[in-house]
């Protein structure tokens, strides 16, 4: 089962990795050609790019779920269903009812769902749930580590998923253009969320997936640097 790469979580070195030195020759070679790509996506998310060492390439894929066993401790990693992105993957340790959700979850910052899959999400969440975790470590933000906090992250990311897609099918239904979308969304979203980490950033690419999945694109496009900026100087370029 692939999983979500992005590049500001997986461009470390791997610990265990550098641990038993097998690390490529040459990591920055390794990484290529995702390196000048994602810089260019992203050049408001790096500092100081030159110490990125390389990508950590995965060497295990499973289909929906795997038993990982850390000593006595058995880990879970299962596909709960799609929602942040086709192949999300959740770290479940049934003994502690600890569960680390990634983007799935999302708790008081932005969610960003520019290759995600809106409509699937809620019900994802439903799963999340039905496992009962007793902690949830979120993607961005606090853990959630009270029932009541759990109920309110996930309550907070499925009315921002929720909200985004309705706003966007609204504009679909409207015959609006990707630019008058935007502007639609933002009269909902913006005083609801508007204050929170990471708003400004996650918003054009969310808007831009919203449109495309109520437009009737089932799966989210490729991003490349070139897409990534051409949206960002049409949607959002009047808040820089």
């Amino acid at each position: 089962m692939p999983v979500a790469g992005y590049v500001t979580y997986v461009t470390g070195i791997d610990p265990i990795a550098y641990s038993r030195r097998r690390l490529p020759p040459n990591p920055r070679q390794s990484f290529h050609p995702f390196h000048a790509s994602e810089l260019e996506r992203f050049p408001r998310l790096f500092q100081d790019a030159d110490s990125i060492p390389g990508l950590t390439w995965p060497i295990l894929s499973f289909q929906h779920s795997l038993v990982v066993m850390m000593g006595e401790l058995e880990v879970q990693l299962k596909q709960l269903g799609r929602g942040h992105t086709k192949g999300d993957t959740i770290v479940w340790v049934p003994e502690e009812r600890v569960m680390f959700a990634g983007d799935l979850v999302e708790s008081e910052a932005g969610v960003y769902t520019g290759d995600a899959y809106l409509q699937d999400w809620p019900q994802t969440l439903k799963n999340i749930a039905a496992l009962g975790p007793r902690v949830i470590v979120p993607g961005r933000g606090p853990a959630l580590d009270t029932a009541k906090k759990i109920e309110e992250g996930l309550d907070y990311t499925r009315d921002w998923v929720t909200t985004l897609y309705r706003c966007a099918k609204e504009a679909v239904n409207l015959k609006m253009d990707l630019r008058n979308a935007m502007i639609h969304t933002r009269k909902t979203m913006d005083p609801k969320f508007g204050h929170i980490y990471v708003y400004e950033h996650c918003l054009p690419f969310d808007v831009a997936r919203a449109y495309d999945e109520a437009s009737g694109i089932a799966d989210p496009a490729i991003w490349t640097a070139q897409r990534d900026q051409a949206l960002w100087r049409e949607l959002q370029l009047d808040i820089e």
